[in-house]
């Protein structure tokens, strides 16, 4: 892998959870602490539907990715919030229908740097940086965005079970900016944009997990529907439209994923009776 950002010594936060590693727990990951998994067993007591819609948005992300290279003929990728690596990941994904895709990861997380080194050191199409997703223009001007990216080229922008994380209470210009700015004012029509959050239709319940988790300090907005496709309005969704994640293109034959881990089998399949919480988004395509 090629990177700007130097080896420094990494500084991992241990006294509070962090999406990348309590998201990649609930995928089976092993590369996460007891405050991550202290958070997640809390939470779920309440919202016990967060492990079913998890591992429903990185099942979408297998698809989305899978449509976009192969249908829309996508070959470059900023994959916002990314995560830490796991099976399937946007570059493999993306590399089986074109060898030849190119792929910017985004994290603000240290640990998802260290791994991502470790993962893509062989990998010159592929690269991960470290800036804030928040901050579009920041990542624009960083020099592997710059040798990756051709702007001149039809893009995809993804947002994949981060949406939640950008609050209205950001400072700056506000979630709108960061998921719109790239799309809106740098790609070419024929760009594509794949967004996911975790929605309630109640606002009040949604407002009571909003501050649940910012109770652990994970910065987080639990949005309606109807909120997060007002930050959407002007870009085309591709069918079937702007969904529950487990309604967009199901294939039953998809790779699965890794194993739910043991503490938290209770909650595999909750989301079958439970429809409280679940993960909405699709694609978007930018028209000329």
């Amino acid at each position: 892998m090629t990177t700007n950002d130097h080896p420094a010594e990494i500084d991992v936060p241990l006294d509070k959870p962090t999406s990348a590693r309590a998201y990649g727990w609930m995928l089976g990951g092993k590369d996460n602490y007891e405050v991550d998994r202290n958070s997640i067993q809390t939470v779920v007591q309440e919202f016990p539907g967060c492990v079913d819609i998890a591992r429903q948005n990185r099942q979408f992300l297998y698809r989305a990715v899978r449509y976009l290279v192969r249908d829309a003929g996508i070959t470059q990728f900023i994959d916002m919030g990314c995560g830490l690596p796991t099976d399937n990941n946007v570059h493999q994904v993306a590399q089986q229908f074109n060898p030849e895709t190119r792929v910017v990861y985004v994290d603000i997380d240290p640990i998802v740097l260290a791994h991502g080194r470790a993962l893509l050191a062989k990998d010159s199409a592929t690269t991960v940086i470290t800036a804030d997703m928040r901050e579009p223009e920041t990542i624009l001007e960083h020099p592997d965005t710059r040798r990756l990216i051709d702007f001149s080229e039809p893009v995809a922008v993804l947002f994949l079970s981060v949406g939640h994380h950008l609050q209205d209470s950001d400072p700056g210009e506000g979630p709108r900016h960061a998921l719109r700015h790239i799309i809106d004012d740098l790609a070419v029509p024929g760009s594509h944009l794949a967004v996911s959050q975790v929605v309630i239709d109640d606002p009040d319940r949604g407002a009571h997990m909003s501050a649940t988790l910012n109770g652990f300090g994970v910065p987080w907005q639990t949005r309606t529907p109807a909120e997060v496709d007002a930050l959407l309005d002007g870009l085309h969704p591709v069918e079937p439209g702007l969904v529950d994640l487990k309604d967009w293109r199901p294939d039953p034959a998809q790779p699965p994923l890794e194993p739910v881990p043991t503490a938290l089998h209770p909650y595999v399949g909750v989301t079958k009776t439970n429809t409280e919480v679940y993960e909405y988004g699709g694609v978007l395509r930018k028209a000329a």
